[in-house]
């Protein structure tokens, strides 16, 4: 209880409340986990709750398309003929095939941040200060969230151009070597549509796209976009041919950008990335403290500060990849250490089965 007239951080945070509640408002904010691309997944949970800073996580892969065996009722269809002097017929019955397992790998990513009560002073006038805290550290929280998310994309764009001959990618700047031509290496509906065809067949996987506000803008001025309701009718969804645009400014753009063969773009290039549903999973953790709030009396001259910490276990894990990085004894790899093309390998063996495209286009 507070003991004077003054509301302080600890009177207000109740951490047991406080870490679940901000937990909760992080998933509805991001747009990242409401569209589908990055999905809760209990596996990884599980893991968090124990140890190690990796974590293989087993599946099968799919049936080899083996041609079919015609069926008979002879028992003579099932003897080969012999195969030369002193080679006995071999029977030709049915051979069973195999199913082969694959061992995708999830990296453990502790994260943390604290703020000093005079950050946090002027939400305090709210009618619900608890509320008002937990929104703006949410908020932190869902920019790094998405944040960690494109630096992963990006180490699996970088090993794709590296190793898998840049099957994800259309490439409008043809590895950077070509300059802007209007019509040409900027987005464009047939850009769009030649990149979702890198998934063949497939291609209608892909239901959403994350775009840069600069490419957006591209997009309305061609009158690409279209405008939903969602289901309370209160927000207007950006959809390109059916498929949800998420607008954010963290996309990869200039030498961040990277090409078809993997490595830096150049100036005024920008990424547009498509996705279908589970193309990542999202593990959470509890880290052992996950909200505290400490008291200086000696700071401020005496005066007193209350400092509030937020801390994240995550595993945002890219389906189908193996983490290949480095296992350090801090608390994961930083964003840093996921954008590089030694982060990530493909596992999954048929490019269709990776529900992730890439364009990069010269805007300017």
């Amino acid at each position: 209880m507070a003991t004077g007239p003054n509301t302080q951080l600890s009177d207000i945070v109740e951490p047991s409340v406080f870490t679940p509640y901000v937990q909760q408002l992080t998933e509805e904010k991001s747009r990242v986990v409401q569209s589908g691309v990055l999905t809760r997944n209990p596996l990884l949970d599980q893991l968090l709750a124990g140890g190690g800073l990796t974590f293989n996580v087993p599946s099968f892969k799919d049936l080899d398309n083996d041609a079919d065996n015609v069926s008979g009722q002879d028992p003579a269809d099932a003897v080969a003929a012999d195969y030369g002097a002193g080679t006995p017929a071999t029977r030709l019955d049915s051979q069973p095939k195999k199913i082969e397992a694959i061992t995708e790998v999830a990296v453990r990513k502790n994260r943390n941040q604290s703020w000093a009560s005079a950050d946090l002073a002027g939400q305090l006038a709210g009618a619900d200060p608890m509320n008002a805290i937990a929104t703006r550290v949410a908020s932190y929280w869902v920019r790094r969230l998405q944040a960690i998310f494109i630096s992963v994309m990006q180490g699996v764009s970088k090993d794709n151009g590296v190793n898998d001959a840049g099957d994800y990618a259309n490439d409008l700047t043809v590895n950077g070597t070509i300059s802007f031509a209007d019509g040409v290496t900027n987005f464009s509906a047939e850009a769009a549509l030649d990149t979702v065809l890198t998934m063949g067949d497939s291609m209608e996987d892909l239901t959403a796209m994350f775009v840069h506000s600069v490419v957006f803008n591209r997009m309305q001025k061609n009158n690409l976009i279209d405008f939903i309701p969602d289901a309370r009718g209160e927000i207007q969804i950006p959809t390109f041919l059916g498929r949800e645009v998420i607008v954010d400014d963290g996309m990869p753009t200039g030498t961040s950008t990277v090409t078809q063969d993997g490595t830096a773009g150049l100036a005024n290039t920008y990424e547009t990335w498509f996705f279908g549903a589970d193309a990542a999973q999202m593990g959470v953790g509890s880290p052992k403290v996950p909200t505290a709030v400490t008291r200086a009396e000696q700071a401020g001259n005496g005066g007193g500060e209350e400092t509030l910490f937020s801390r994240n276990e995550w595993s945002i894990h890219p389906t189908g990849h193996a983490y290949t990085g480095g296992t350090a004894t801090k608390g994961g790899p930083t964003n840093a250490e996921l954008n590089v093309a030694t982060a990530f390998d493909r596992v999954y063996p048929e490019r269709k089965q990776i529900k992730f495209a890439r364009l990069v286009t010269l805007e300017a």
